[in-house]
């Protein structure tokens, strides 16, 4: 009989599970808030309240890296991933 696991976790998060027969990873990645300093010049910290990335074009092309909302490159962006495994295990 096969067990079906999955965990979801934070890519920081290192623990391992039990071994697996066979496992799929599957990443998914957004982009929270925007985090650009816009008052660094000035020796300020002001931040313009961009709260999620939006590609201003299609995947894979520049516009696809800058943001619709703020006009922020995606590296401005807080990045979050999250990862699932799936693991299947046989059952002593």
């Amino acid at each position: 009989m096969k067990n079906k696991q999955v965990v979801v976790r934070r890519e920081s998060s290192r623990r391992r599970t039990r071994s697996c027969i066979s496992s799929t990873t599957i990443k998914e990645v957004r982009y929270g808030e925007c985090q650009k300093n816009h008052a660094a010049s000035i020796g300020g910290y002001a931040v313009d309240g961009c709260r999620e990335f939006m590609a201003s074009g299609e995947e894979g092309t520049s516009r696809g890296l800058v943001c619709a909302a703020c006009g922020c490159h995606r590296n401005f962006h807080r990045k979050e991933v999250d990862v699932e495994v799936v693991c299947e295990s046989s059952s002593p």
